[in-house]
């Protein structure tokens, strides 16, 4: 019994000599932001403030911290980098949605927590006021919209739900462009087509003025060439004619006037 005492007694002592003298480079620090210790996405809204906090756990030295936003790194004040550093998000818009805040050990950037945005807003809607565009061309009205959480999109014309007819209208969309495109417009397209978005949030729409202008004449250049060169010819080939008639008639007016200088 006793020497299984002893025998527990230096694998105890072992274990213990092996921790005390773990080199530092292996001891496992943990980084926490906001308290979390996994990366997290935070749910946040535009306009609104947000602040990140990040801080190093069971660490047994001082340990310098890194911020990222995506790839690009945040410039810290010098008392803001030591076992704890906070970032400030302001002013949140649109634009900041999805993006990631990474926070890293100096020594060891492997070590590292990120935190995600995800920024709610209502959809917001842009593209151009009016198109104009002759009969029997083709013509797309694009509408570009932003909107989190994803908004359902639909086409009005002249304030009446769209109908569309297979192979003359059809509809493209992506997460951030909902077109309409129309083949060989008619002038009955003439009007206001309305891109409408709707979100739990919010519902927006966009009008886009649409502006036919009728097929224009096709002048037969040939034809007019051809009838001008035929009248040309008929007045040249006129004169020809008359032509003998013509000298007779100088050669009569041309004779009293002799007679009478005699």
């Amino acid at each position: 019994m006793a020497w299984k005492n002893s025998g527990a007694m230096q694998i105890c002592r072992f274990l213990l000599l092996a921790i005390l003298f773990l080199p530092r480079g292996m001891t496992s620090s943990v980084l926490t932001v906001n308290g979390k210790t996994e990366n997290y996405t935070l749910d946040t809204e535009r306009g609104l403030q947000e602040s990140l906090t990040c801080a190093v756990e069971n660490h047994t030295r001082e340990e310098e911290l890194l911020w990222y936003r995506e790839e690009d790194k945040v410039d810290l004040k010098s008392g803001n980098k030591i076992n704890s550093s906070s970032v400030c998000v302001t002013s949140i818009s649109e634009d900041d949605n999805g993006v990631s805040f990474t926070c890293r050990l100096e020594r060891d950037e492997t070590v590292s927590i990120s935190v995600m945005l995800n920024v709610t807003f209502p959809p917001l809607l842009s593209g151009d006021d009016f198109q104009t565009v002759s009969e029997g061309n083709d013509v797309n009205l694009v509408c570009n919209v932003k909107s989190n959480p994803q908004a359902q999109m639909m086409w009005y014309k002249d304030s009446n739900v769209l109908t569309l007819e297979k192979d003359y209208h059809q509809i493209q969309q992506t997460s951030e462009s909902f077109q309409l495109s129309i083949t060989k417009v008619r002038i009955s397209d003439n009007g206001t087509y309305s891109c409408i978005a709707s979100s739990s949030l919010k519902t927006e729409t966009k009008d886009f003025l649409l502006i036919v202008k009728e097929k224009p004449v096709a002048v037969p250049t040939e034809a007019i060439i051809a009838a001008c060169v035929v009248v040309f010819l008929t007045l040249c080939f006129g004169l020809v004619a008359r032509r003998k008639r013509i000298m007779k008639l100088c050669i009569k007016h041309e004779e009293p006037n002799r007679g009478t200088s005699l």
